[in-house]
């Protein structure tokens, strides 16, 4: 299936994400073209900008920045393992990241945890499996059980040091 056939049976609306990489390696160019092919506005940080530093520390918060700050819906970063992606974008508050290799731990991401930044592994991530943590990620929905809302509550009053 192309990339504007799966695009028409997935409603979701363009977003502006951020997106950063530390390299330009495996995947790193092509979550940049599904992202712009699914319609989405990307901004892009690290290896992926001119004149921008590439270390994963530095990119990945810079994404993780414009959404805390409104510049961003949500943001994609990685790493070659996405550990330390993940790790530097949930030091920014207001950051939910989420580290996702498959297509049902994006949708549960979105689901349960309202997670606003998807972590990816440049090293396991394929094309195909892209495709898939893509079309789950954007057609999840943050859950409005009772439960699910609390427990994101108390992760933003974990952070904001309220417990």
């Amino acid at each position: 299936m192309t990339i504007a056939a799966r695009a028409l049976r997935i409603p979701w609306s363009a977003m502006r994400i951020s997106l950063a990489a530390d390299e330009r390696t495996g995947v790193a160019d092509a979550v940049t073209g599904e992202l712009r092919a699914r319609g989405h506005d990307v901004m892009l940080h690290g290896a992926l900008a001119e004149g921008e530093r590439p270390d994963w520390a530095w990119s990945c918060e810079a994404a993780a920045r414009d959404v805390a700050d409104g510049r961003a819906d949500q943001a994609v970063v990685c790493c070659w393992t996405g550990t330390g992606a993940s790790i530097a974008a949930n030091k920014v508050a207001g950051v939910r990241a989420a580290l996702c290799g498959d297509a049902q731990t994006a949708d549960g991401a979105r689901r349960w945890n309202d997670a606003n930044v998807l972590a990816l592994s440049l090293r396991t991530t394929s094309r195909a499996r892209l495709e898939e943590i893509f079309d789950a990620w954007f057609a999840g929905a943050p859950s409005a059980d009772a439960d699910d809302v609390a427990n994101v509550e108390h992760v933003g009053a974990i952070e904001g040091g309220r417990r």
